[in-house]
């Protein structure tokens, strides 16, 4: 049996993370590729334009109703969505109790278990909650279970911020196991030169930018009725933008130990492309009032 290839994909809050895994999960689909989803977000909206749901029940919440993780069934965890595309959401505990990393931790030693990774599978990605590199959210990094990471990122500079700490937690992980930087998936956010920002963005990382995937609403009508675009219009030219991402990662073998940019490295690169400004260190924390008392 081929070796699966297990993908992690990290991003900053809200830059689309889900959405773009789940349009570029459809892509490989439509490309007869055989690809599992582990949602490893509390929230637990990794799944629902694959399974057309709301929110798919989580393990972490059918281990508390059934009084324990060792009471389930693989078929009561996963559930099979478009294009085959076989689904599980960790879940986690109740916003403010226990440590939310641990439904990453219960849902894979438990697919591990009742093994969700023997079938014939191409591709399994972890979709992880936001940047953070650390507790469970770690583990598809820590327990070298994802061997290519794959980072969400725009032309705004908190998503560049988030992507090198992103970049220096893999470092952190890489020398101990197999865990490498696959390349960043730019979602466009329509900022200026945000393309050519990223392509340079990837390189100081030593890195790709694999795929720059443009701004368009028909995303949003495709998530309002809880589909990908690939399903909802097959036809519409963003459903080929993630066919064509799905094709690249298909065919990457860029995969590396990056090269993370220290703060004054990162903020030179945005001021080369003007987003940040040369700070004058005199004017850091004053107001307006106070600037146009000075002037």
């Amino acid at each position: 049996m081929a070796m699966i290839r297990q993908c992690a994909i990290y991003g900053k809050g809200g830059i689309g993370k889900s959405t773009t895994t789940q349009n570029l999960v459809a892509g490989l689909a439509a490309l007869d590729k055989k690809v599992m989803i582990v949602g490893c977000d509390p929230k637990a909206d990794s799944t629902r334009l694959i399974l057309h749901s709301k929110a798919q029940q989580t393990i972490m919440q059918m281990a508390a109703d059934a009084g324990t993780v060792e009471d389930l069934e693989l078929d009561d965890v996963l559930k099979v969505g478009y294009g085959g595309v076989r689904c599980v959401e960790s879940g986690g505990p109740e916003p403010g109790v226990g440590c939310a990393g641990r439904g990453v931790i219960t849902a894979i030693n438990f697919l591990e278990e009742e093994g969700a990774y023997e079938e014939n599978l191409d591709f399994v990605f972890y979709d992880v909650l936001g940047d953070v590199v650390c507790g469970g959210f770690a583990m598809p990094i820590r327990e070298n279970k994802a061997q290519e990471i794959y980072i969400v990122v725009s032309g705004e500079m908190m998503a560049m911020y988030a992507a090198n700490n992103i970049a220096k937690g893999i470092c952190k992980y890489a020398t101990s196991g197999g865990v490498r930087l696959a390349g960043l998936i730019c979602n466009s956010r329509k900022t200026d030169k945000e393309s050519e920002l990223i392509t340079a963005l990837a390189e100081r990382l030593g890195t790709q930018m694999i795929h720059f995937v443009p701004r368009d609403n028909v995303v949003q009508r495709a998530e309002i009725r809880r589909m990908t675009v690939i399903e909802y219009d097959p036809t519409a030219k963003q459903a080929d933008e993630y066919r064509e991402l799905a094709q690249k990662i298909i065919d990457n073998k860029k995969l590396v130990i990056p090269k993370p940019l220290t703060m004054d490295e990162l903020e030179e690169l945005l001021m080369e492309f003007g987003i940040a400004d040369d700070v004058d260190e005199s004017m850091v924390g004053k107001t307006a009032a106070a600037e146009a008392c000075a002037a």
